[in-house]
């Protein structure tokens, strides 16, 4: 008996391997996915995956949208959820097939982007700031005049991330309204003031973790996690919140209306929504994320860090970002474009 008992356990893993052979692409922000937890995978479900990163929303979106792109899963930010779902870019999913669902953690399980997570699971969230070198710049960083108004030490020495609903985000709050704002006033003081400010950056690159380490940039606005990644290097690097607002946003897995490896992408899915697997995804790349149980397998140097948890008076300055409508896009687009030349 002990013997069939064997034999049939063999069986059922040669079985449940079989099913799960093949490959699995995913499409990922740059630098954001842990090799660790890839490898974790493929050995336990001999499963290829195969990472193509990209570096903003809008080239995601792109992409996915031209068609035969090949991927299975995407990782856009909250308010590209929606974009993706009514362009008919991805498919609703079968919460039946995702057991690890009931992980997500309550303050994630109905959001604005995704009612009741039929379309998309968390993968991180965090916030957007500025990391600026003390050692180059020794006033105030907690304010977007880093990169808005440029101080004299930090003028040619400045990046922003090319990552329009973030930035514009920051010089929108900066310049005194709402993440969204349609005020005409208020938009003309963004345009003008970005225009003004950005003689003084030295780049729009999204690679800013080891030029923050390197001292190639001596400030940048960033995503924290990215900040803390380059104080982990650099400790002369310092997170800023700004106190005129800062942007909250939380990036999601979707599966792509045509992907050629559903069966996979389910798997994978599910996968990092086992708290022990999410945590691997967040020790590498430094962000939170909204599967409940996963602090427990965080790594130490990720507790009660400055980049992952606000001071008492910057903790509700934050304004989630989203994709605007109507004018306050109109707005914003134009300005961007004109940033872009």
């Amino acid at each position: 008996m002990k013997k069939l008992t064997l034999v049939m356990a063999a069986l059922l893993a040669t079985t449940s391997l079989a099913a799960a052979e093949g490959e699995l692409f995913l499409y990922n922000w740059g630098n954001y996915t842990s090799p660790e937890l890839i490898a974790k995978f493929e050995a336990e479900h001999g499963v290829k995956v195969t990472i193509t990163d990209f570096d903003s929303n809008d080239t995601a979106l792109a992409k996915v949208e031209a068609g035969g792109s090949g991927f299975d899963l995407v990782v856009p930010s909250a308010g590209f959820v929606k974009i993706f779902a009514d362009k008919g870019l991805i498919q609703k999913l079968d919460l039946a097939r995702l057991p690890n669902h009931a992980n997500i953690a309550p303050a994630w399980k109905d959001v604005p982007w995704d009612a009741g997570r039929e379309w998309s699971i968390p993968y991180q969230w965090g916030t957007t700031g500025v990391s600026v070198n003390a050692k180059v710049y020794g006033g105030d960083i907690n304010t977007s005049s880093i990169f808005m108004d440029p101080p004299a030490e930090l003028q040619g020495k400045i990046n922003v991330i090319p990552e329009m609903g973030d930035v514009m985000a920051l010089a929108t709050m900066w310049a005194g309204g709402d993440v969204c704002s349609e005020d005409a006033e208020v938009m003309k003081k963004v345009r003008d003031s970005l225009l003004a400010a950005k003689p003084k950056w030295l780049s729009m690159d999204y690679s800013t973790v080891e030029k923050m380490i390197n001292n190639d940039y001596a400030a940048t606005v960033d995503w924290n996690g990215s900040g803390l990644r380059s104080r982990l290097g650099n400790p002369d690097v310092k997170w800023g919140f700004p106190k005129e607002g800062y942007g909250l946003w939380m990036d999601n897995v979707v599966l792509l209306a045509d992907a050629p490896n559903v069966d996979n992408a389910y798997l994978f899915m599910d996968y990092i929504m086992q708290p022990e697997n999410a945590a691997m995804l967040s020790a590498f790349a430094r962000y939170a994320n909204g599967i409940a149980g996963s602090d427990a397998f965080m790594p130490a140097d990720m507790k009660d860090v400055v980049e992952l948890n606000p001071p008492a008076e910057f903790a509700n300055l934050g304004q989630f970002v989203t994709v605007c409508t109507g004018k306050a896009l109109e707005y914003q687009n134009a300005i961007w474009t004109e940033l872009q030349k």
